[in-house]
């Protein structure tokens, strides 16, 4: 990602769910936007945020535990390009080894770095970049 980005927090708005897709509301006061994905990742979106018990571990609640084990914490997400009508994301993971902190940024989709944030409480940004060139969602 370029270091120089400027980056913008972005805050969950609403989600709408068909049997085709999940649309994903986010954005600032002045604009926001959708990211479309598939069902079941709304599902479990919907799931971690109404906090419903699930009968057996999802993979977000794999991947905590394993970030738990390791003492490491979701530091930041970034929606980071838009290609056509294709977001893309970056997920920031911080572990504090001794006196080093190793902080690994990983390429993922963006509706599996918002659920790990919502999971996490991490904050979630979008490059300036971004917003400029996303189509504001119209109610």
């Amino acid at each position: 990602m370029d270091e120089t980005a400027e980056l913008i927090p972005i805050k969950f708005d609403k989600m709408m769910q068909s049997r085709s897709y999940t649309c994903l509301v986010l954005g600032t006061e002045e604009k926001k936007f959708a990211i479309y994905t598939d069902p079941s990742s709304g599902k479990a979106m919907q799931m971690y945020l109404a906090e419903t018990e699930k009968p057996r571990p999802y993979t977000h609640d794999l991947m905590s535990k394993i970030f738990r084990g390791l003492d490491i914490k979701v530091k930041q997400v970034v929606i980071n390009d838009l290609q056509d009508t294709v977001y893309y994301a970056r997920l920031f993971l911080e572990q504090q080894i001794g006196d080093l902190l190793h902080i690994v940024e990983i390429d993922a989709r963006p509706s599996d770095c918002i659920t790990l944030a919502f999971l996490h409480k991490a904050p979630v940004y979008c490059t300036r970049n971004v917003i400029e060139k996303i189509i504001p969602y119209e109610e």
